[in-house]
Order: structure tokens, then C-alpha cells, then sequence
């Protein structure tokens, strides 16, 4: 049953007159929760549906997430129970897909689901990840804490993913404006000047030449052959990325790009560190740690790699050795694993591996961007350059011989 959102007003056992808004399935919904609360209802009603000029669905985003587990995390440590906090939490403004959510989710456990299980049936909301620490903060007594860490780890990872696109915004409008100048110059004025010298009667050097024949391919169909050609490549790789050995193969082939490649090593191992370590301090099994860590890796070649370890593992083998054998993870932090497993602290071993490798992403992250910025200058100023020189070579040559 869809649930809607009631306006209520009511009174608590001192007399104080409340108002606020529920969503629920129904009116009787609203007066029973009003009335757990200790607040007699006064008058319940539905409020009005609002017409959203918004276009798509809504989505609901990491911060929101973020926010929302902080929030639930401080609540169940301030001795809220469960139900009640969820309840709360869903009648906030700020995002409203994630309030529907949350709304769900509070119905099935009044249900008499778990508070893991609730969440497992949003999958787009919240991943294994957060399900499985969930289950493990319940089985241990233990959900605000483990909530407080699941927050840290999102806070962790978020910060990681703004600082690659801030680094590849720059870049990407250096880029942008690169191909309009030089389309502008080919398209306009190239052709103004091809037609002037062909008036003229000159004879064009080789550099105007080859500008000229570009122009009239970029003129002509060429021009949008090219973007056909571009934008059908796009989709193909696309596809292929969708089917098992295009998604290695392009995954894989990522990890050899100079600069580009190791900072993905660097942000997979992080990755793998700091979630491993989380879900094995919140008491999540070995085993099942791992799965969970290679279905959220974001490379093929790293997940195959944390499977076929965890094969390893469930044979009895350590986990540093058959992770030297994948050739996927450095060997220091392939020896620092090991050390932990040694002493028994691998837990804080590979919070240690990921606080390492945090900063190492943001050292591979200022690399790429100061590699990147001077050679798309040097891009622009070349190609730009090489046009101007070639176009200006034939109004030379005039010069020179009238001067003649």
C-alpha cells in the first residue's frame, strides 16, 4: 500500500498542543503512532499532493545517506528505540526519496523484520556493504557503533571520489575549449582565407595545404562522420563493457595506463584495506568480508584477484599469499597484511594499509592533474599555433613578392 503523508495535531499529558506531519498508510495509522508517543490526536488529516516540477525520479545520494546514518547512529545511542527512530527520521525534508525509503523500511520492522532485512529489500539505496555490517551490529548489540563507522568509511570514500572530479574538471574545460577554437578556426576561418588566396592565384604551401584539406573535410560530411564515428564507438564500448570479457579486458586495460593506472591501483587498494577492515572489526566473517569487498571493488581484475583469495583462504591458506600471487596489490602492503595476520591485528593492519593509501591518492590525484594541465596547453598552443603559421605562410609570400 502507497503511504501518505497526514498533517496531525494533538495534545501531550501536560496539555501542550503539538502539529507536525506522519507518513503512513492510513488515519488509524497515524492516531496509533500518536498515541505510543503519549500525544492524543486532535485532527488527522491527509495533505494535500503538491505538484513537482522536478523531471525523473529522484535519487538518493551518498551524503544523504551519509547523513542519515549519523543521525540514526547518535539517536540509538541516546537510548531511542529503533522503530521510533526510524519514524523520525522519516519525515525529514531533506531528501524525499530517501524519507519514502526510510518509511518502508520502519514498516517492515514494526513488522517483525530485522532491521538488516528491511534494508536488503532497497538495494539501490543501501548496498551490501551497509546490509551486511547492519546484521553484524545487531547479532553484537552493537548498531550505533557500527553505524558510527559505516559513516566514517562513506565520509572516507566520498571525500576520495570529490577529489578526482574536482582534478578532472580543469582538464576537461582545458579540453573543451581547445576543440571549439580550433573547430571555429577550421570551419570559419580557415575558409575565408582559403578563398582569398585562391583569388589571388597564390600557391599555397604544404602546412596551408593540409590546414585547407582539413577544413573542407570538416566542412563537408567529414566533420559529422567524425562525430558518428565518435559517438558509435562510445556506445559499442559500452556494450562490450557489459559482457563479461569486455568488462575485464577494459578493466585491465585501464590499470596499464601510465599515471591514470596507478592512481586506480592505489584508490582499488584503498578500497579493499579500509572496507575489509571495517567489516572485520564490526565482526563480519572473514569470508564473507570478502565477497562483499570484491562485489564492491569497481575493477574486474581486482574482484577475480579478492575471489579467487578468498578460495584461497577457505582452503586454509593465509590471505597474503595468494594475494602476492595476483599481482594485483603492492608487495609492501601484501607484507604489511601478512604482519597482521601474524600478530593477530589484522583488523588494524589494514586501517593502517588504508589511512597509507589515502594520502597516496592524494598524491597520485595532484600528479595527474599538474601532468594534465601543461600538456593540454601545450596541446592547444601547438594546434592553434600550427594553424595560425600555416594560413599566415601564403600572406608572407604575397608580401615578399610585391615587396620584390
Amino acid at each position: 500500500m502507497a503511504t501518505t503523508v497526514f498533517t496531525w495535531e494533538g495534545k501531550t499529558r501536560q496539555g501542550a498542543v503539538q502539529k507536525g506531519e506522519l507518513a503512513a498508510n492510513s488515519k488509524d495509522d497515524v492516531m496509533a503512532l500518536l498515541r505510543k508517543q503519549n500525544i492524543q490526536p486532535i485532527n488527522v488529516t491527509a495533505k494535500p499532493k503538491q505538484i513537482s516540477l522536478s523531471f525523473g525520479t529522484p535519487k538518493v545520494t551518498d551524503k544523504d545517506i551519509v547523513i542519515f546514518t549519523r543521525q540514526l547512529a547518535t539517536m540509538i545511542d541516546a537510548g531511542l528505540p529503533l522503530v521510533q527512530c526510524l519514524e523520525i527520521l522519516g519525515q525529514q525534508k531533506e531528501s524525499v526519496a530517501l524519507a519514502k525509503v526510510v518509511v518502508q523500511v520502519r514498516q517492515d520492522v514494526e513488522g517483525g523484520a530485522t532491521f538488516a532485512d528491511s534494508l536488503k529489500k532497497h538495494p539501490k539505496v543501501f548496498d551490501n556493504l551497509y546490509c551486511n555490517m547492519v546484521a553484524a551490529g545487531e547479532a553484537g548489540g552493537i548498531l550505533d557503533t557500527i553505524l558510527q563507522r559505516l559513516a566514517a568509511y562513506m565520509e572516507k570514500f566520498a571525500k576520495i571520489k570529490k577529489q578526482i572530479k574536482s582534478a578532472m574538471i580543469y582538464p576537461s574545460v582545458i579540453l573543451f575549449v581547445a576543440v571549439a577554437v580550433v573547430s571555429l578556426l577550421m570551419v570559419v576561418v580557415v575558409p575565408m582565407l582559403a578563398n582569398i588566396f585562391a583569388e589571388a592565384g597564390q600557391t599555397l604551401p604544404l602546412p596551408t595545404r593540409i590546414v585547407v584539406a582539413i577544413s573542407n573535410f570538416m566542412k563537408g560530411w567529414g566533420g559529422l562522420s567524425v562525430v558518428i564515428v565518435f559517438v558509435s564507438l562510445v556506445v559499442v564500448l559500452k556494450q562490450w563493457r557489459k559482457t563479461e570479457n569486455g568488462l575485464r579486458a577494459q578493466d585491465a586495460f585501464a590499470l596499464k595506463i601510465p599515471v591514470m593506472g596507478s592512481l586506480i591501483q592505489r584508490v582499488s587498494v584503498a578500497k579493499f584495506t579500509r572496507t575489509l577492515g571495517t567489516l572485520l572489526t564490526s565482526g563480519v566473517p572473514i569470508l564473507e568480508g570478502l565477497i562483499i569487498v570484491a562485489r564492491t571493488s569497481g575493477n574486474k581484475v581486482v574482484e577475480e584477484a579478492i575471489m579467487a583469495t578468498r578460495q584461497a583462504v577457505s582452503e586454509g591458506k593465509t590471505l597474503a599469499e595468494p594475494l602476492s600471487k595476483a599481482k594485483v596489490f603492492p608487495p609492501m602492503v601484501v607484507q604489511m597484511i601478512s604482519v597482521g595476520e601474524a600478530t593477530g591485528a589484522l583488523d588494524n593492519m589494514l586501517n593502517k594499509i588504508a589511512d597509507f593509501y589515502d594520502d597516496e591518492v592524494d598524491s597520485a590525484v595532484g600528479a595527474l592533474t599538474s601532468m594534465l594541465e601543461p600538456m593540454l596547453m601545450i596541446f592547444l598552443g601547438i594546434t592553434v599555433g600550427f594553424v595560425i603559421v600555416a594560413m599566415y605562410m601564403p600572406i608572407f609570400q604575397m608580401g615578399s613578392a610585391a615587396g620584390g
